[in-house]
C-alpha cells in the first residue's frame, strides 16, 4: 500500500503567469516546460514542495487574455532552455497543460484576488 503524501492536506495554490510573447506559451504547450525569471522560482518551488497542487494560469502581457492553465510537474531545478532565447529565465520545469484556450479577462471579472486588495483577477 502507497503510503499518504505529506502534501494531501495542504492548500492548492494558484499562480498568474504572464509571457511576454505568446511564443513563449505555444513552445510551453507543445513540450510541457516553462521557464521563469529568478525571482519567480522561491516562490514557485516552496509552493510546489507545501502545497497539494500548484495551478499556473498563463497570460500574453497587453493581450486581455488568459491563454489557458497546466498544473505545476515538477520543481524548479537549474537545467536552461534555449526554447525561449532570452536571458533572464532561470531553471526548466515540467507543466502539466490542462486547458489550452484564450479566454478574456472579461469572463472571470467576477473573480476577485483578497490578496491583491481584492482587484480583479486578470
Amino acid at each position: 500500500s502507497k503510503s499518504p503524501s505529506p502534501r494531501q492536506n495542504t492548500p492548492v495554490r494558484y499562480f498568474i503567469m504572464k509571457s511576454s510573447n505568446l511564443q513563449n506559451i505555444e513552445i510551453s504547450q507543445q513540450k510541457g516546460i516553462w521557464s521563469t525569471t529568478p525571482s519567480n522560482e522561491r516562490k514557485l518551488n516552496g509552493a510546489f514542495w507545501e502545497s497539494s497542487m500548484v495551478y499556473l494560469i498563463f497570460s500574453v502581457q497587453g493581450s486581455g487574455h488568459f491563454q489557458g492553465f497546466a498544473k505545476m510537474g515538477s520543481s524548479i531545478g537549474r537545467e536552461k532552455s534555449q526554447d525561449w532565447g532570452s536571458a533572464g529565465f532561470g531553471g526548466v520545469f515540467k507543466v502539466e497543460w490542462i486547458r489550452k484556450e484564450s479566454i478574456p479577462f472579461q469572463f472571470a471579472h467576477h473573480l476577485l484576488n483578497p490578496w491583491n486588495d481584492n482587484k480583479k483577477v486578470q
